[in-house]
Formats: structure tokens, C-alpha cells, sequence
């Protein structure tokens, strides 16, 4: 019986679908990537804003067409979009079969067969969902879709941090970590199956272990990590700048196999917009943080995301944060228009932004940033780097990989170009010998 598994949304998303995956594959069942040849469509969804939870939908109706002509046995959908709107898809798409909170990925064998055991009929799809608060589900027998040589490794669940424009605590639940025995378990057997890279996922990583231990943790999980034999790489996103301590950047600074490499999302930069957004800091203390951890870590790259065009964002509110990305120079940003998410209390707010006026502002700050970028790409030149390939380019003697400084999927690539044969999750040392917009070129060191 093959399945077919369409992972939307963020890399958390990812590590919860290669669970699946895993107790999926443990039951016998084999995976496609071809819609043709699929028996059984798994959808897991995302909703976190507007664009991500129309990518659901349009995903589950085009599959439901499928199930609708016969062509699939089975429509499964999970993750958030079904926890958020469990009623509103057993009405508007009856031709999905089953629907999998997010706390419940650990009972998708038993939805797949209770599917295919008939008992599920159309327009009254089986259920399951699980309360938010219970600890979060984990699976050592990921099937990893990455390509083995890095994997995510989700530390925690849910977040306490209740941001007005966010509905993920109403998806996830409050903030629970995972055990560090659990996830130096995990670690242990993905380093045992060749993974070189961990990237440490959950909404904050920063708060790791406050429920669990009583204090923040992630410093004595990540020299827990670094023990690990095999693992070269250990990266961090998702930190709350406000939550980062000295504790954390010196272990940083002294393990080396942690990436002096930081997603910190910091979304604005007005005190105004901050507090509106009800996120915990001010301008002050970001530039103070971001401050000690150049200073800590003078070779740090920091990668950011930035909303624009939230409720209430006036002309001088903007300018605040257009000086703050120019003086800042943040190695890596994004931005994203703001978007109204029904059941958050930013939506409820009445002066709310034409999106005409979110998307110029977000193209401005781009406008900005990639002028940041192209520089800091430029005085990369002349650098040696350490770098870990990640695959050819076809019909050409040049090879794709990522410095410490870039994140799978969200950042840069260094082109190197060689008649070596190189392997996929290899480390080279790299000459830069030249920039090209946001990506590096370079040359393979002799003897590397």
C-alpha cells in the first residue's frame, strides 16, 4: 500500500511527518512521491498565517478530487490546519477520511487502518485528537526526508508566549519539553544512520527545560549533544533574543561543534509595535543583546524575521524599524506581511493595514537587506570556510554546499567549483573567490 505524505508549513512540521513516516514504515507500509502511483494521501498542514493555511486547503481539495474519483483509497489530513478547523473540513471536504490533531501524530497507523477497514464513511471522517497539554509525541524511527546528512530534532512543543498575532498556543498547546535522555536518544541514532547536522527546532528554543528542570536547559542539552560522536554540526533557530543568556553564548563560544549561528525573530523594532505585538523586549534590550552576542561571539551570524504592516504601524513606527535593520545589519532577515489571523487579538485591533501598504513596506526593508547582504557577501571574498556539500549541479563540475553561516532552505549556498568527486554530507575547506548576489563561489582547498 503506498502513501503518498505532502509535508507543508515549517521545518517542526517536517520532524512531526518523518514520525509518521516511521511508525508508518514499521507497519509495513511503503512511501511515493508520485501522486500516479499513490494509494493513500497524507496531508500535514500548516496555518500559521493566510498564505500557509491556503496552501492547505488548495492541497486537501485537489487530493480530494482524487478520492472523489476513485483514484486515492484514502484522504488523511493532519497537523494544524486539522486541529484548528476540525468542523469546517468534515463540512466543506467530506472526502477526507481521517483527521490527526497535532498532538495526536503517534495514532496515524490506527487511522490509516481504521480507514481502510471501512469504518470511516463519507462526509464523517475518524478522529483524533488529543488534549494540548499532554507531553509531546516522539518517535526515535524517523524516516528522514533531508537526505540523511542533516536532520531537525524538535525539543519542545507548543509556547507560552500568547503573541497577539499568534495562534500557535491554540494549535499546541503551552510550552513542554522533551527529556534530554529522549533527545540524546534521538540524536544518538541519527548519528548512527550518518546524520553530520542536528538544527534544533521547537517555537522557542531558548525556554528548553523551564518546564521540566526548573531553568533553562538548552546550554547543558547542547554540550549533551556535543558529546555525540559523528555530529559535526549543531545549529539553533528559533531564539527569542530576550531569552538568550550569557550561559548560552559561552557554550556556544566553546563547543565546537555548535554553529556560532542564530535565528533570533525579533518582528519589530518600535517599542510601540513591540509592545501592541505583546512581545517581552524593547529596542533597547535588542540592541543590547544583539550587542553581546557580536561581542561574546564576534564571528556570530544572525538570521531574523520581521513583520510588517502590523495593526496600528504608522510612518514613524516604520522608519524606527527601516533605521534599526540599516544600523543592525543582520547577516540573514526576512519579512512577512502581517497577517490577520481570525481568533488572535491582534485581529480584533481596528486599525488595521491596507495590504497595498504591508507589501511596499516589506519590499522596502528587502530593498534594504539585500543591499546588506550583497555586501557581507562580498567580504566573505578572500575567507576560508569550512562547508558541508550538499549535491552537484547537473552537467557541470560544480558542487552545492552551506557554510555554518546557512540553515537549509532559508539561506545561502557556496557554489564550488572542482573535477574532485565530492559526496554528499562531506566537510571541504573552501577558498571564497568570489560572491554572486546572496550565494558564494570558491574553490576547494588542496588536501581537503
Amino acid at each position: 500500500m503506498n502513501i503518498l505524505f505532502v509535508s507543508l508549513g515549517c521545518d517542526k512540521n517536517l520532524a512531526d511527518t518523518e514520525m509518521m513516516l516511521g511508525l508508518l514504515q514499521k507497519k509495513g507500509y511503503t512511501f511515493t512521491d508520485e501522486l500516479e502511483t499513490a494509494d493513500i494521501a497524507v496531508v500535514n498542514t500548516c496555518c500559521f498565517i493566510g498564505d500557509a493555511k491556503e496552501e492547505s486547503i488548495n492541497t486537501l481539495l485537489e487530493l480530494a478530487e482524487r478520492r472523489k474519483e476513485g483514484k486515492l483509497k484514502a484522504l488523511l489530513a493532519a497537523g494544524c490546519l486539522a486541529q484548528r478547523y476540525q468542523e469546517e473540513i468534515q463540512t466543506e471536504i467530506p472526502e477526507v477520511d481521517a483527521l490527526i490533531g497535532t498532538m495526536a501524530i503517534e495514532e496515524i497507523v490506527t487511522a490509516v487502518e481504521e480507514v481502510l477497514s471501512g469504518e470511516s464513511v463519507e462526509g464523517r471522517s475518524t478522529n483524533h485528537f488529543r488534549k494540548l497539554d499532554v507531553p509531546p509525541p516522539v518517535c526515535r524511527d524517523r524516516v528522514l526526508t533531508t537526505g540523511g546528512h542533516f536532520a531537525y530534532l524538535k525539543i519542545a512543543e507548543g509556547c507560552d508566549k500568547h503573541c497577539t498575532y499568534c495562534i500557535i498556543p491554540k494549535v499546541r498547546g503551552n510550552y513542554r519539553s522533551i527529556p534530554i535522555e529522549e533527545l540524546e536518544a534521538q540524536a544518538r541514532m541519527l548519528a548512527e544512520r550518518g546524520v553530520k547536522e542536528l538544527i534544533l527546532v521547537a517555537q522557542e528554543t531558548t525556554l528548553y527545560g523551564t518546564d521540566l528542570y526548573q531553568r533553562k536547559s538548552l546550554p547543558r542539552l547542547l554540550r549533551k549533544l556535543a558529546e555525540i560522536d559523528g555530529i559535526a554540526w549543531i545549529r539553533i533557530l528559533y531564539c527569542y533574543p530576550e531569552e538568550i543568556t550569557d550561559e548560552l553564548l559561552q557554550v556556544m563560544a566553546e563547543e565546537p561543534k555548535i554553529c556560532h549561528y542564530l535565528d533570533i525573530p525579533v518582528q519589530h523594532a518600535s517599542d510601540n509595535i513591540l509592545k501592541r505585538m505583546g512581545r517581552r523586549t524593547n529596542q533597547d534590550e535588542l540592541r543590547r543583546k544583539i550587542g553581546r552576542m557580536r561581542e561574546l561571539i564576534p564571528d556570530i551570524c544572525l538570521r531574523t524575521t520581521l513583520i510588517s504592516g502590523f495593526p496600528g504601524e504608522t510612518q514613524e513606527d516604520f522608519e524606527e524599524l527601516y533605521r534599526f535593520v540599516n544600523e543592525m545589519e543582520f547577516d540573514r532577515l526576512g519579512v512577512f506581511p502581517y497577517s490577520q489571523e481570525e481568533d488572535t487579538p491582534a485581529a480584533q485591533f481596528t486599525d488595521q493595514i491596507q495590504d497595498t501598504l504591508k507589501e511596499a513596506r516589506r519590499d522596502e526593508l528587502m530593498e534594504l537587506q539585500q543591499a546588506i547582504a550583497f555586501e557581507k557577501a562580498e567580504e566573505a571574498v578572500g575567507q576560508v570556510l569550512s562547508a558541508m556539500v550538499e549535491g552537484k549541479v547537473a552537467d557541470e563540475d560544480v558542487y552545492v554546499a552551506r557554510t555554518y553561516k546557512d540553515a537549509p532552505e532559508v539561506d545561502g549556498m557556496l557554489f564550488i567549483k572542482t573535477t574532485a568527486s565530492l559526496v554528499t554530507g562531506d566537510f571541504v575547506k573552501v577558498l571564497v573567490t568570489d560572491s554572486n548576489e546572496y550565494d558564494l563561489i570558491g574553490e576547494l582547498i588542496d588536501g581537503s
